[in-house]
């Protein structure tokens, strides 16, 4: 670093850009959709901490996905929403490497979370017999351990990375929130090290576990059409669907975001992109899961009963 050079203490997010009218409209839409992800959430976390018939393996890792999701949402959506009644959009230095560090952390471990699901459900369908002695627990306990640890030591990497940087200006984040990637565009350095870092990166959680999921359901597509009774087919189908609904959304925009390559062009659908996982999949893998999921919903009636008593 040169001498002349001083320290950017606070960034600017620079958002969609919209009319003033336009910008009070998505406040609102947004600010109902961020409620709803959180109650969506909370409630599926609730109905699975009170009800015993859900104290299994599947929804375990269903419950993770909830504390995740909130927190996911929770970590960018309050910042953007302020920004969006508030012409002066500026986050310090340290909360925005502290929002790109927590925002990588859950990204990553909800990757790792999925991946178990998958592997729940292989085992659930392809090895039924042996269900309860694979999936016990322990090895439950130790797969989400497993999950939240490598997202918080991958997360941690990239944030020490990060800080190595010396950001002399310029201060504009053209993004609604501190995203790792328009982050390092403002560097004064060459950040090439966080790049080939953040691709290992993206190839450990998001190529490996894909390739993974693949390969499981594969297996349980296969095993399902060997299934005689067609009730038990449409059961194990309905499962397994709703999870590589929720696959399918989270893996998609992830590799669309960090595995293809960089463009001016691209910079307006990577904010889009970015508020469709910040925002609207928080919201979607609930209804996801309650609306296509009979136990859930079974739950769900069984505790308003108790209520309406």
């Amino acid at each position: 670093m040169g001498g002349n050079q001083s320290w950017v203490t606070e960034f600017i997010l620079v958002g969609f850009q919209l009319r003033a009218e336009m910008e009070v409209f998505l406040f609102w839409v947004f600010s109902l959709l961020y409620i709803f992800s959180l109650l969506a959430n909370g409630m599926i976390l609730g109905l699975i901490c009170l009800d015993p018939r859900l104290h299994t393996p599947m929804y375990f890792f269903l419950s993770h996905l909830a504390v995740l999701d909130m927190s996911y949402a929770s970590n960018n959506v309050p910042k953007m929403l302020a920004n969006l009644m508030n012409q002066r959009r500026t986050i310090s230095f340290v909360p925005c490497v502290m929002q790109t560090f927590l925002y990588l952390a859950f990204a990553a471990t909800e990757c790792l979370i999925l991946v178990a699901m998958s592997y729940d459900r292989y085992v659930a369908i392809c090895h039924p017999l042996h269900y309860a002695v694979i999936m016990s627990w322990r090895v439950c306990t130790a797969l989400a351990v497993t999950s939240w640890s490598c997202g918080f030591i991958l997360s941690l990497v990239h944030a020490v990375l990060l800080l190595r940087l010396p950001f002399c200006g310029p201060q504009e984040v053209n993004h609604l929130f501190c995203e790792i990637l328009s982050v390092l565009k403002l560097a004064c350095a060459d950040p090439w090290i966080n790049q080939v870092v953040l691709l290992a990166a993206s190839v450990f959680v998001l190529v490996g576990p894909l390739c993974l999921m693949l390969a499981s359901y594969t297996r349980i597509l296969l095993a399902i059409l060997r299934i005689q009774s067609g009730e038990g087919r449409r059961k194990a189908f309905s499962t397994c669907s709703s999870h590589l609904c929720v696959v399918g959304l989270f893996f998609g925009i992830a590799m669309l975001v960090y595995m293809v390559p960089d463009s001016s062009q691209r910079e307006e659908q990577e904010k889009r992109l970015s508020l469709f996982h910040s925002l609207f999949n928080p919201v979607l893998n609930p209804l996801i899961y309650s609306l296509r999921n009979s136990q859930v919903k079974d739950a769900l009636r069984r505790a308003l009963q108790k209520r309406s008593m």
